[in-house]
């Protein structure tokens, strides 16, 4: 499960080959003892808890970078290799 970000105490994975369970492009979001999964073209929760002050900033981290977030999806459901996309500043 490569994490692909981190910023402010959030961690951002992809796991391979996950569009198994959810069907839609998703992260995987790890924030002390919360978990949660988050649909990266609309950033909605769709399974887990996050702090909501937390989720604003993933969701603002998604909105900025989607492009690079849907080119590591495509890579990651075929098993390939995702690459690290720049933290929330």
């Amino acid at each position: 499960m490569p994490v692909i970000s981190m910023f402010y105490g959030i961690v951002i994975l992809m796991y391979y080959f996950d569009n198994q369970k959810h069907h839609q492009p998703h992260i995987h979001i790890k924030y002390q003892d919360d978990e949660a999964v988050i649909s990266i073209p609309d950033g909605i929760l769709l399974e887990g808890k996050i702090r909501n002050a937390k989720l604003k900033l993933v969701q603002a981290w998604i909105e900025i970078h989607q492009d690079e977030l849907m080119a590591n999806w495509e890579l990651a459901v075929q098993g390939q290799q995702v690459f690290k996309i720049d933290p929330l500043r």
